[in-house]
């Protein structure tokens, strides 16, 4: 049975929606990168128009990341100094990015734009992924280890205006924080992804934060970022659809349960070299439908204002009438979502733990 999306105004199968929301889920929980960069060309994939996609899965990424940032914080797994550095440059670059975003639109080629930008990035970190765990399978059979080098040093690194993060036991310029948000912030704007795999490696190898803190503050840069695209998107385009936002989460949330739990039992080097093709098939795909079959997508089912029902016209109506104020719901019902989540799954963990203790 298919559902009307009143705001992008097409049919999806929410079956569909919450398998593919699940799956991408668990990759993104079995391998700790963000699943935004996979999800939104399903979306595409699936009719809906990209810069609807982009949008949608920038809210996803919000409550998923709300969700996750709340369990770091009840782990005290955070550098909020750091993260807030990186949000400043952040803000910048989403800001850059929407007008971007906006030029292009503009001039009726932002589909287009979204739809190269995903064909570049998943052919670059496809094939890096490939390279990557290739490697570390032919290591493994050969017994070899490497040795990385603990401090390599870049022209970042030699940036003023030096400040002490004691959490992470840093000194660093704040310039160079900045700068790596600014690049995140603007990536997210256009590609509505949260940037993970840009800024977890950057806070590794470039900060050379410690590794615990790194995903949790990577979740909280991640949620002030999607908070503006989000809003951005929302007041600028009206292009937030609550159904398909609610569909996505709940997949997602769900899916990213699983993969932890499946990372904590088995070793995903091989499951990587997988998943890189599966980016690289799908980079493919996305240059297929630009160049070849881009049209097919314009046919999509319209319906009119008559045949809505209530809850899709208050959905469409309020995104019309209120886009301030819609944005802001978008963004509140995201977090919610998020919270809830994280309380309910760690609700769960407890309940397990006291289960296993009278057992």
């Amino acid at each position: 049975m298919d559902v009307f999306l009143p705001i992008a105004q097409v049919f999806v199968n929410p079956i569909e929606i919450l398998l593919l929301s699940a799956i991408v889920g668990v990759l993104s929980g079995l391998f700790g990168v963000g699943g935004g960069f996979l999800m939104t060309p399903f979306l595409i994939f699936l009719g809906i128009p990209p810069a609807y996609a982009v949008a949608n899965e920038a809210n996803n990424i919000l409550a998923t990341s709300v969700s996750g940032s709340t369990t770091h914080y009840l782990k005290n797994t955070l550098d909020y100094k750091m993260g807030s550095m990186i949000v400043i440059g952040g803000v910048i670059g989403t800001s850059l990015g929407i007008y971007t975003f906006t030029y292009f639109k503009g001039i009726g080629k932002i589909d287009t734009v979204i739809s190269l930008a995903y064909m570049y990035i998943l052919a670059i970190i496809g094939t890096l992924m490939l390279v990557e765990s290739l490697g570390e399978i032919d290591q493994a059979k050969r017994n070899v280890v490497v040795k990385k080098k603990l401090h390599v040093h870049y022209w970042i690194h030699g940036l003023p205006l030096r400040m002490r993060f004691p959490k992470s036991k840093l000194y660093e310029s704040i310039f160079t924080p900045i700068l790596i948000g600014l690049l995140v912030g603007f990536i997210a704007a256009i590609m509505g992804i949260g940037g993970a795999f840009i800024l977890v490696p950057a806070m590794i190898y470039i900060i050379k934060m410690p590794t615990k803190l790194v995903p949790g503050t990577s979740l909280f840069v991640t949620i002030f970022v999607s908070v503006v695209v989000t809003f951005l998107h929302s007041f600028n385009y009206g292009s937030i659809d609550l159904l398909l936002v609610l569909m996505l989460v709940i997949g997602s949330i769900i899916g990213v349960q699983v993969g932890q739990k499946l990372g904590e039992r088995i070793d995903s080097s091989g499951l990587r070299a997988l998943l890189a093709i599966l980016l690289l098939i799908v980079g493919i795909a996305i240059a297929y439908d630009t160049f070849f079959a881009g049209h097919i997508m314009n046919g999509a089912a319209k319906v009119t204002n008559s045949d809505l029902n209530l809850f899709s016209q208050f959905i469409l109506d309020f995104s019309k009438d209120m886009p301030f104020f819609y944005g802001l719901f978008t963004i509140m019902f995201a977090i919610i979502l998020g919270v809830g989540a994280a309380f309910i799954r760690r609700f769960i963990s407890n309940l397990r733990k006291k289960l296993l203790i009278k057992s």
